[in-house]
Formats: C-alpha cells, sequence, structure tokens
C-alpha cells in the first residue's frame, strides 16, 4: 500500500500529491474534491495507477479548457493543439470530447465564426472554403456555413477602386484579377466586378458631360 502523505497546493486550482515512497502526481482541484482525496488514505497498486491515469485526464481537460477560453476552435484543431503541445493523443480525444459534452465545443458554431470573420477581411468562398479546411471543419457544414456568409460585392468593387486605375491596361486587369482570384473569388464574380467599375465610370464621365 501507498500512502498519500500531503496535497500541496501549488495554485488556486493545483495540486501536487506526495506519496510515502516519493512519488508525486500533479492534480487538478475538481480531481481532488471529485475523489475526495486527503492526506493519510491509501492506495495500492492497481489504485495509484486508476488515479495517475485520471490526473493526467484531469490535467489535459483544464488544458483544453484554457486553449479554448484564449481562442475559438474546432473539436479537431483543439484536438490537433493539445497533441502538438505534447499531450497523450488518447487523453486528448477524451477532453475534446468531454468539453463537447459540456456544450464549450461546437463545430457547427464555429463554421460560422470562420465565415464570418474571413469575409469581414474581404476573402470569397474559395479562399473561405480553404480556412475552414485548414482550421478543421468537418467538410458537410461548409455549405451550410457559408449560406450565411455575407454579400461581397462592395468588397470587392472597393478592392477593384483602389487598384483600376486604366480599365483599358490588360496587364493591371490581369494582376486585379489574379489577386481577387487568390481572395477566393470565382471568374464570374471578378467579372462582375469589373463590369460593375466599366458601368460606373461610364456613368460619371456621361454625367460630366452633360453639364
Amino acid at each position: 500500500m501507498i500512502r498519500l502523505d500531503e496535497l500541496k497546493q501549488t495554485s488556486p486550482e493545483r495540486f501536487t500529491l506526495l506519496f510515502s515512497d516519493g512519488s508525486e502526481l500533479k492534480a487538478t482541484l475538481n480531481l481532488v474534491t471529485d475523489r475526495f482525496l486527503r492526506a493519510g488514505m491509501e492506495v495500492n497498486g492497481e489504485e495509484y495507477a486508476a488515479l495517475k491515469e485520471a490526473c493526467a485526464c484531469s490535467l489535459c481537460q483544464a488544458h483544453a479548457l484554457r486553449l479554448i477560453g484564449s481562442q475559438a476552435l474546432s473539436r479537431k484543431g483543439l484536438l490537433d493543439k493539445l497533441v502538438q503541445k505534447g499531450e497523450d493523443p488518447e487523453n486528448a480525444r477524451r477532453a475534446v470530447d468531454y468539453l463537447a459534452g459540456l456544450g464549450l465545443l461546437n463545430d457547427e458554431d464555429f463554421a460560422g465564426i470562420v465565415v464570418r470573420h474571413y469575409a469581414g477581411k474581404g476573402y470569397g468562398p474559395g479562399r473561405i472554403r480553404a480556412e475552414l479546411y485548414r482550421h478543421g471543419v468537418p467538410k458537410e457544414l461548409w455549405d451550410d456555413a457559408l449560406g450565411g456568409m455575407p454579400e461581397q460585392d462592395e468588397k470587392i468593387d472597393i478592392f477593384v477602386r483602389a487598384r483600376l486605375t486604366d480599365p483599358t491596361d490588360k496587364n493591371q486587369i490581369k494582376k486585379i484579377a489574379d489577386g481577387l482570384a487568390r481572395r477566393g473569388y470565382s471568374w464570374r464574380e471578378i467579372k462582375a466586378a469589373l463590369e460593375r467599375f466599366k458601368a460606373a465610370l461610364e456613368d460619371t464621365e456621361w454625367s460630366e458631360q452633360s453639364r
């Protein structure tokens, strides 16, 4: 049997468990209270191994909670980040499932956040799909999320007006079209924007001539 000699509180939410054989375990406050851990209690080898695993899982859950508290993440994004930071993959999966079960992780909501964020930066559907993929959003959620995307015509028009000084310059037009394509817009959307620019320019010229 191994005796738990001391529960040393290292922070408001953390404890170090000191055992009679000289071993130590890091634990969260939640684990200490949930398991009624106390100085003087004894555990056998099997119970110690189970407690060690529970400590690792609890710490991983706390780590996961801190991560989603600092930035929005998808389930896959959180899992990948936990593993990258050294967490055991199985513990990471359990932590992700645990937080999802609490409603703190929702890929559908996160997909909407991604779409609104990158649409606000002036990106088109193609680029936003790439961002959804990069952030680990399941593909089956993409269409619904993109369905809520704000109209982007104004942002495309601003992009064109800021760069197109000579609508007869094919090189300039190609450069602008390539830039919009890199931002995720289709050729149909790009062509429509160039036509709107041309129409607006012609209206301005006609108004000036009629004065």
